[in-house]
């Protein structure tokens, strides 16, 4: 097995449900805090040039149930293959080694990123209003 092909089957999963829990906070997290900090023209500027920022905002549900499906898909990957024997070769054992500890950490960071999303979306807009 080739480094490239080794680095994909280790971090590809977690990589994309790290880009998608990011998404999360582009639609609902930015806004809020741009309002927060006074920056409302900025954001009616920045949503005039990136109108799908307002088609995220109003579905979040849809982002947030989506983006937690690739999540718990990305986590379910890594458990079933956190058996797989890495290549006899002391190289490229060292890689996969170092590579599931690195999708390892993309994969927690992702979780992390979508609760943040999660709090500024749903439960902090009830604790202020």
């Amino acid at each position: 097995m080739s480094k490239s092909k080794l680095a994909i089957r280790e971090t590809a999963a977690p990589t994309f449900a790290l880009l998608t829990s990011l998404s999360t906070l582009v639609c609902c997290t930015l806004p809020a805090v741009m309002i927060t900090l006074g920056m409302g023209a900025a954001l009616s500027s920045l949503t005039s040039h990136v109108p799908q920022l307002i088609w995220l905002s109003a579905h979040k549900p849809l982002v947030f149930g989506g983006s937690f499906i690739l999540l718990c898909l990305a986590w379910l990957a890594r458990y079933m293959t956190r058996n797989m024997p890495c290549p006899a070769d002391p190289a490229l054992a060292k890689s996969c080694t170092r590579l599931r500890k690195l999708g390892g950490w993309v994969l927690y960071i992702g979780f992390g990123v979508w609760a943040i999303g999660a709090f500024s979306a749903f439960i902090l807009p009830k604790l202020i209003g």
